[in-house]
């Protein structure tokens, strides 16, 4: 029953090469899905889509920099191309831009907003036609528990994210009329390359790539609007609500113990 939900879907991953975007392509190939790999780096690129082949599903393989919107929309237009549709966009590429904000300078923020906000917004725009043509699709933003809950030196990462999430909230609203549904990601820190340098307090230990995947799985197959991973940092943004000056408390104790590179 699961697998029959993905079977002759067609995905489209950003960020594939590795970490939550490599472990979700080949999540999605084990439950039967053709899968579109763009990122910049070709092999890499290749290395999973063998593994996705060892699965015996269909895989395309598109170089792509998501911070170029013709690459992004020749991505687009050739998987349409290929396989005459789009089921899923999963836009999960994105570059941890940190630095504390009296070192930061405006460029440090245009290169996080160029990967975390239009490196998303580049594949929703070239996608959606499509899918509301269709009056069928999923869009999902693989995001941050940093958009629930800023933690010190993540300015420009939290200042992108933030913003494709809002971004996001209004596109699943406009959306709803055309059977296409969107859903948001909020991964707490994952052992991805992204933060291999950095050290965490122990309150948030990284955890696996293929955890966040399964859950994607999970949360396109149910429809759902949000997915925090793991499930127990929910709290966090509750509690964010409940009394921000708290958790900032709770921040500055563990951003002086973990966090750090």
């Amino acid at each position: 029953m699961k697998k029959k939900y993905f079977q002759n879907k067609v995905v489209v991953v950003t960020g594939a090469s590795s970490g939550i975007g490599r472990a979700t392509a080949i999540e999605m190939a084990r439950h039967g899905a053709s899968l579109v790999l763009a990122a910049r780096r070709k092999s890499a690129l290749e290395n999973v889509a063998a593994e996705i082949k060892a699965f015996g599903q269909d895989v395309l393989v598109m170089p792509t920099d998501v911070v170029d919107q013709e690459q992004v929309e020749n991505t687009i237009a050739k998987t349409i191309a290929q396989w005459g549709h789009i089921d899923i966009f999963i836009a999960n590429a994105g570059e941890y831009v940190r630095g504390e904000v009296t070192n930061l300078t405006k460029s440090d923020f245009e290169r996080s907003l160029a990967v975390n906000f239009y490196g998303a917004l580049y594949g929703v725009l070239a996608v959606l036609p499509h899918m509301i043509k269709r009056k069928k699709g999923h869009i999902v933003l693989v995001s941050s528990l940093d958009a629930k809950k800023a933690i010190p030196v993540d300015g420009p990462y939290v200042a992108a994210k933030c913003a494709i999430t809002g971004f996001f909230e209004v596109l699943r609203q406009e959306l709803k009329p055309d059977n296409v549904h969107v859903t948001t990601i909020y991964p707490g820190r994952i052992d991805t390359p992204l933060i291999e340098n950095l050290k965490m307090p122990w309150i948030s230990p990284k955890i696996p790539a293929a955890k966040v995947a399964r859950a994607i799985v999970r949360g396109i197959r149910k429809h759902k609007i949000e997915v925090v991973v793991p499930g127990i940092l929910v709290i966090y943004g509750f509690l964010n609500t409940l009394s921000p000056r708290f958790m900032d408390w709770i921040v500055r104790v563990f951003h002086l113990e973990g966090w750090q590179e």
